[in-house]
């Protein structure tokens, strides 16, 4: 999964290969690509959380979200730009972003647990990026291909959890102006805080735990959408503020 991002081709899906890989199967490979590029230098800076939604797990016959990690190379500034040979074929998404203040660690980690372990909520954008060609993705080559992460931008605006009702936050997707789609903070599992919860639950099977300081990307609020040279998105979020990124040519 290494070459593609530097030789900027796609490859097949993993499922072709072996197509009895099991969703295990699918994290071990996950977490020794990001062992890999740890120990090549890069950080782990959080999570981010996908197939959050009803209509994407059922597209791919699942009953519960996915992760993967955040890597401190995959941040871009607020207004910033993304040239375009650093992403393959990119979809953006608005989210809703947790930093923590505290660890968070399962097996039961409760909603609550989130909330008081949160630091503030930011707007984000994710943009996710397969690096299996043409997106044919089964769930476990998204989940062998970090989650189909790419880079993420996030809002400058820092809000406390307890001054804002996440589940009705509402989201509007910009894309050149244009107003794309619309979501809201409850299509996030009902909660985006309830993501965040299952996530500490999930990592706690691989011995693993959401730390202090880390950032969450809570979950996309509405489908996404493809991403172009000389496209510009904006998210606006009306209880967190905007945040926008602009793909350059």
């Amino acid at each position: 999964m290494e070459r593609p991002e530097t030789t900027h081709q796609c490859v097949q899906p993993l499922t072709a290969l072996k197509q009895d890989l099991t969703i295990d199967e699918a994290y071990q490979i996950q977490l020794r690509i990001i062992q890999h590029k740890v120990e090549r230098g890069a950080h782990i800076v959080g999570r981010k959380i996908g197939l959050t939604s009803l209509a994407m797990q059922e597209l791919l016959g699942v009953d519960e979200p996915d992760y993967g990690h955040l890597l401190d190379n995959m941040v871009v500034e607020n207004g910033g730009q993304i040239p375009q040979g650093k992403v393959l074929q990119p979809k953006t998404e608005g989210e809703i972003a947790f930093v923590l203040k505290e660890d968070l660690r399962g097996p039961n980690v409760t909603v609550e647990d989130v909330l008081n372990a949160t630091n503030y909520v930011v707007p984000a954008i994710e943009i996710v990026d397969s690096r299996i060609a043409d997106w044919n993705i089964t769930l476990q080559d998204t989940i062998a291909d970090n989650a189909s992460s790419g880079l993420y931008v996030l809002g400058h605006q820092k809000v406390a959890v307890e001054d804002v009702d996440l589940a009705e936050i509402q989201m509007e997707l910009f894309k050149n102006g244009e107003l794309m789609n619309t979501g809201k903070g409850s299509a996030a599992l009902g909660n985006p805080a309830k993501c965040v919860a299952w996530l500490a639950n999930k990592l706690f099977e691989y011995d693993s735990s959401l730390k202090s300081g880390e950032v969450i990307l809570s979950g996309a609020l509405s489908s996404a959408v493809n991403a172009i040279a000389g496209d510009e998105f904006t998210v606006r979020m009306d209880q967190l503020g905007d945040v926008s990124v602009t793909f350059t040519r």
